[in-house]
């Protein structure tokens, strides 16, 4: 089957290693985080709670102290708001940059609670409602192209096909540093026991929701095609929208860097239920070395598939559209 663009490595790659970090064109942390009280910078996405206040909030446990507090890399004596509409930044750099590229447009000052503003609008409404609000409240002349009917879709096309999750949690940064502790076995066993529990509490409590969240355009991931068995994954160590791709085996000069669309649970899932998930919502269909070798698998769904989703006899279509489909 024919691909689109691609990336490939220059040189020998070795397992572990860093292939590059990148800043995103554009990027934006979800309106959710907000409604659930997760903090984030409104430029970095970077999370503004420290791991207690963060570890306290998700556990539902007020009192909770961390050890080691000092691991903590979160800084809130450097928080910035804008003075206007009181958005806020990691730092006094954070807070420059959005006013520098895009936060003038965007700033709502007196008008944050007017629900008749049109920024505020465009916080939910349809497809046509969006192009129609986007066009009223950000309109560029030298940009007219995306604010036609047509430039509008193909945006949030672009955007909706080829973005990338960011995930930015304060706890989980405190926990990899954790972990990263040389300890007499004893302080080893009573800190992992201490994380295992904390864990524990934050799934009854919260649930699978971790951490703030956002999504961000990058060049050269990107460029990235999928693979059921990839060779390189995306990270976010930093705490803020810095991509980290890093090589999850060697990889040989010439080879193709491919990275996977799905997370672990659903590459664990029968090839005709991956090709459902790539189908529904990256409109291609997977020819990576493992589905290749799938190919006489029968096209049902798993048992749990069925339960979940109430999938409905005949629905096998997806293999015959493969011939139809390219990897983009």
């Amino acid at each position: 089957m024919l691909q689109g663009k691609g990336l490939f490595a220059k040189r020998s790659i070795k397992k572990g290693e860093t292939i590059f970090i990148e800043r995103p064109l554009v990027s934006a942390q979800f309106l959710w985080n907000t409604l659930y009280k997760y903090k984030a910078c409104e430029y970095c996405l970077r999370a503004l709670e420290t791991a207690e206040g963060n570890a306290r909030r998700l556990s539902g446990i007020p009192g909770l102290s961390l050890p080691h507090p000092e691991l903590c890399r979160v800084r809130p004596e450097q928080h910035q708001a804008c003075p206007q509409c009181q958005v806020m930044y990691c730092s006094s750099e954070c807070r420059q940059a959005a006013a520098d590229q895009y936060h003038q447009a965007l700033c709502l000052g007196p008008s944050e609670e007017d629900p008749d503003h049109p920024i505020n609008k465009l916080k939910d409404g349809q497809l046509a409602l969006l192009h129609s609000l986007f066009t009223e409240a950000l309109y560029d002349e030298r940009l007219g192209r995306w604010f036609v009917p047509e430039g509008f879709r193909s945006l949030f096309a672009l955007v909706g096909t080829n973005g990338q999750g960011i995930g930015t949690s304060s706890l989980s940064q405190w926990v990899h540093a954790c972990d990263a502790l040389e300890l007499p076995a004893q302080q080893r066993e009573h800190l992992d026991s201490f994380i295992d529990q904390l864990y524990k509490d934050i799934e009854k409590e919260t649930g699978d929701f971790l951490n703030c969240e956002g999504s961000g355009l990058f060049l050269l991931q990107s460029s990235c095609n999928h693979s059921c068995i990839p060779n390189a994954e995306v990270s976010f160590p930093d705490n803020n929208f810095l991509l980290h791709l890093s090589a999850l085996c060697d990889i040989n000069q010439g080879e193709e860097i491919c990275i996977s669309y799905l997370d672990c649970c659903q590459r664990d899932r029968s090839r005709h239920s991956r090709h459902k998930i790539l189908r529904e919502n990256y409109l291609f269909v997977c020819s990576c070395p493992k589905c290749v070798s799938q190919m006489d698998e029968l096209d049902v769904t798993s048992e749990e598939e069925e339960e979940e989703e109430g999938v409905a006899e005949g629905e096998t279509e997806g293999d015959e559209m493969e011939d139809e489909m390219t990897d983009v």
